[in-house]
């Protein structure tokens, strides 16, 4: 105990002068900075799920690099939660200095997180939210799904609210915050349309079971539907390919509103087959690295920290893709 104590004294002195240095990629590094004291993260990924997820994954590995003062070890769980509350409790053991964890599912993290705070290492809650109690991390960084979907849903309800419409709905992955606080915003902002919902199912955020999925609708329903609201860019793609195989123009004769705007989708947008996207910035990295380096140097940081969405139709794609960062 009392060398674990020694130990992390040390990593506080060394990030104390990690964080006079910055966040940003001007510090001298674990290779030639002397005295500073490299801060190990262990980051617990969703998976490789989407455009999204892979830009978020980038964005994080450019911040916690070795010349940004970083040891980052890195695990992607596969969208499986067992394997990610495994990734943690490896993170622990391994005695890091601080776990930043992406959560596939809200719930199920009580245990892990505890056993993370009685070993003295702070967790910072990346992208999605837990419901365990707030005590047990740090700080979160992300975006306002709630709001994500009620951009796209208020949308909807001016375009459309006052014209009898047939809705599908591709979820994300049930159980996920963001998942159920988009479907939530949405729901409200198109409460007392003429917005009908004909089915709502989880392509859980990709592409191939957004395609499988908007089949099984197109099956079902045919050209009764008019309109489309994919929780993620990549179910939307995959819903395309659906919809063209069904002999039917996405875009004109399904109507398709979507939320992240990665550059696929935003091609997609700019070419007339999404009709409007939100976004959800994936570039979460600085920010993280920067609430990390004041937790772990014993600074008070906030706790919560909401990265600004934009939101985007045809011509503001068109304008936005040439210098499109992800």
């Amino acid at each position: 105990m009392k060398a674990k104590k020694i130990l992390a004294g040390l990593a506080l002195v060394g990030a104390i002068a990690l964080t006079t240095a910055g966040c940003a990629g001007g510090g001298s590094g674990a290779g030639g900075g002397g005295n500073d004291k490299v801060i190990t993260v262990g980051f617990a990924q969703t998976g490789s799920e989407s455009g999204w997820r892979s830009a978020n994954t980038e964005s994080m590995k450019e911040a916690f690099s070795e010349a940004n003062g970083f040891n980052l070890i890195f695990n992607a769980a596969d969208n499986k939660p067992e394997a990610q509350i495994a990734a943690v409790r490896s993170f622990i053991n391994q005695g890091v200095d601080a776990i930043v964890l992406a959560p596939i599912v809200t719930d199920g993290w009580d245990d892990v997180l505890k056993e993370a705070k009685d070993a003295n290492i702070p967790v910072i809650l990346e992208d999605r939210t837990v419901s365990a109690s707030e005590d047990l991390y740090a700080s979160w960084v992300g975006l306002d799904f709630k709001k994500e979907g009620e951009t796209a849903g208020t949308w909807v309800a001016d375009n459309f609210g006052k014209t009898p419409t047939n809705l599908v709905v591709l979820e994300g992955t049930t159980g996920s915050s963001a998942a159920t606080d988009r479907a939530t915003g949405f729901d409200d902002a198109i409460k007392g349309t003429d917005v009908k919902l004909l089915d709502s199912q989880t392509g859980n955020f990709t592409r191939a079971e957004g395609k499988t999925v908007m089949e099984g609708f197109l099956q079902k329903y045919g050209s009764q539907i008019n309109l489309l609201f994919a929780h993620n860019d990549d179910m939307g793609l995959g819903a395309l390919d659906a919809i063209k195989a069904a002999g039917l123009k996405p875009g004109t004769d399904i109507k398709i509103v979507t939320i992240d705007a990665v550059k696929d989708g935003m091609t997609a947008l700019a070419d007339g087959e999404f009709n409007y996207i939100v976004e959800c910035n994936p570039l979460l990295g600085d920010k993280v690295a920067e609430v990390v380096k004041k937790v772990v140097a014993g600074e008070s940081v906030d706790k919560s920290y909401i990265v600004e969405d934009q939101a985007f139709d045809q011509e503001q794609a068109k304008a936005a893709l040439p210098d499109r960062k992800y």
